[in-house]
């Protein structure tokens, strides 16, 4: 049995706004175990980001508020009720984080090296002499040449695919147990993304921390990852290992998700099939399914009543009403593997 380095339990998050209360995150839970690597996967304002911001309790509250759930690091900490200063400690030192954007979560007033080694001498108490030693050891780590000659540098003298790759290098500087990714590959064009996911591979090998990895990118959710939660609506809707989301996925956004992307397998000319609607207004989150108004599958109990998740394997589960044993069976309309690398 391995190690849990993170457990989130029944976890709600909300944003106090003038025109009422929007519920982002609506009783997410999981577990990521030592040296895992776990994607949660999409679309935009499902709740991916501010799950991974609270555990690094990185949203300003107010506007937000946790307002039930338990986070618990490393078996001992609960996230939820630690303070300013002890989040400080664990910032960086125990917890990274690759922000989606190098060009804003970058300081463009110092240099990069100054960046790197802030935190280093914050949490390592080490020298400035050895914080510099370990900066340049880790920009050699991440594949950045001349790391000497570009720790004077500023951000904007580095490319894209260079700025991530020193997003990586500052959330790595304090050996960290668990390194979050939110979409580390979105804004880099197909080559250097590929570049980006074989140093994220190597390095969480070498290093042996947990990865939660934020993305929209099924492609890379098959090549990194080694368990996958489907978000959608502030709730996970299905949860399991990548071949049991690939090749045997159960919810219909799941379906969704993997037929609106394009596979190789498909003639050239296929059209993708896209999901229909758009997601539900959280600042009233539906009685039932989330999904219901989009699902070609949905009955009235979706409508009415919200599924509780079931399991279809040890590990994996999924949160619909069609694995009712009274459910009417329904044809599948993808092929196993729904993906094709």
């Amino acid at each position: 049995m391995k190690d849990n380095i993170l457990k989130v339990h029944n976890l709600k998050v909300s944003f106090q706004t003038y025109a009422g209360e929007v519920q982002a995150v609506r009783g997410v839970s999981f577990e990521l175990n030592k040296g895992e690597v776990l994607a949660i996967v999409g679309e935009s304002g499902c709740g991916k980001s501010v799950t991974a911001q609270s555990i690094m309790r990185l949203i300003p509250s107010p506007p937000s508020v946790i307002k039930e759930g338990s986070i618990r690091f490393n078996g001992t900490t609960e996230i939820t009720t630690c303070t300013n200063h002890q989040m400080e400690a664990i910032r960086g030192s125990e917890i990274g984080m690759i922000f989606q954007d190098p060009m804003t979560s970058l300081n463009p007033t110092m240099t990069i090296g100054k960046q790197i080694t802030e935190g280093i001498i914050k949490h390592k108490k080490v020298s400035v002499t050895e914080a510099n030693r370990r900066a340049v050891d880790i920009l050699t780590l991440v594949g950045i040449s001349n790391p000497e000659g570009r720790m004077q540098q500023y951000p904007h003298e580095f490319s894209g695919g260079m700025r991530q790759r020193v997003m990586i290098a500052i959330a790595l500087a304090c050996s960290p147990k668990l390194l979050i990714a939110d979409e580390p590959t979105t804004a880099l064009d197909v080559t250097i993304q590929a570049q980006i996911i074989d140093l994220m591979k190597n390095l969480a090998e070498q290093t042996e921390a947990s990865i939660i990895l934020i993305t929209h990118d099924l492609g890379v959710v098959a090549e990194m990852a080694q368990r996958v939660l489907v978000m959608y609506a502030g709730k996970v809707v299905e949860q399991g290992t990548v071949d049991e989301l690939f090749y045997n996925p159960q919810h219909p956004y799941t379906w969704g998700l993997l037929r609106s992307i394009p596979r190789l397998d498909q003639p050239a000319d296929s059209e993708l099939v896209p999901i229909p609607g758009t997601p539900p207004d959280l600042f009233a989150p539906p009685p039932g399914c989330a999904f219901a108004a989009r699902c070609p599958y949905a009955m009235k109990v979706c409508i009415e009543t919200d599924p509780e998740h079931r399991s279809v394997s040890d590990s994996h589960s999924a949160a619909c009403w069609l694995l009712h044993p009274d459910a009417p069976r329904v044809d599948r309309p993808i092929e196993a593997g729904g993906v094709t690398q």
